[in-house]
């Protein structure tokens, strides 16, 4: 085999195997709805299927998922939103029969399929409100990488402070 389609081959292969990540999972109100932002990596081209689901008292409910198989009694209440990173599922009049454990579930389709998830535990008097700082901080790459490269275009006299 040619040693560059062997890398090609390799480097295809471990792109599928990294590319859909789950990295972290979190809840907040806002308003009276909850909201789950599941952040993944996104180094894939690949299609990717997502599943939001709720586990109560061992059983499991889909709320919102990319095969449209979800539960009759929430699917009037969640909204879906997909960013390159980020799938964010809204849960509209969240009460305490809400309560439960959350999963963001990621899978790959194809001749190497992978599957990964994180949960959060869900309690509406454990909540914290959503607030508009907090996209910042669950994005803070570009800002990390501003103020990095300050000492850079100073010394570059690109900028003056």
């Amino acid at each position: 085999m040619n040693p560059t389609i062997g890398i090609a081959l390799l480097l295809t292969v471990l792109q599928v195997a990294h590319g859909q990540k789950v990295t972290s999972l979190t809840a907040c109100l806002v308003n009276q709805s909850l909201r789950l932002d599941c952040h993944h990596e996104n180094t894939t081209t690949t299609p990717m299927q997502y599943e939001f689901s709720l586990t109560r008292d061992t059983k499991k409910w889909v709320l919102s998922g990319s095969n449209g198989v979800t539960r009759p009694e929430y699917s009037s209440r969640t909204k879906f939103l997909s960013k390159y990173n980020l799938k964010v599922l809204y849960l509209s009049n969240f009460t305490t029969k809400d309560e439960g454990v959350y999963t963001c579930e990621l899978r790959l389709s194809g001749p190497n399929p992978t599957v990964s998830n994180k949960d959060v535990s869900v309690f509406r008097d454990k909540l914290v409100r959503c607030g508009g700082i907090s996209l910042l901080i669950q994005n803070t790459s570009w800002l990390l990488l501003l103020l990095l490269s300050l000492p850079l275009l100073q010394a570059m006299d690109f900028i003056s402070l």
